[in-house]
């Protein structure tokens, strides 16, 4: 299963850290993703969806 969001595509991304010595190690920066039952074209579905998507509403949460 990725890691990504199934509204907004959003995954993870790479980089560097740098330290105030310029020193620079490799990293990622994974998504804030949630596992969420929610209604999509009518019917309920379980999706991975960031929490960005959750909080603009652009899907309906069913509990």
């Amino acid at each position: 299963m990725s890691r990504k969001c199934e509204i907004c595509g959003k995954g993870t991304i790479f980089g560097n850290t740098v330290s105030h010595a310029k020193n620079r190690a490799r990293r990622t920066w994974r998504p804030n993703l949630l596992e969420v039952r929610a209604k999509i074209a009518g019917s309920v579905k379980t999706v991975k969806i960031c929490t960005r998507c959750l909080k603009a509403g652009k899907v309906e949460k069913v509990l």
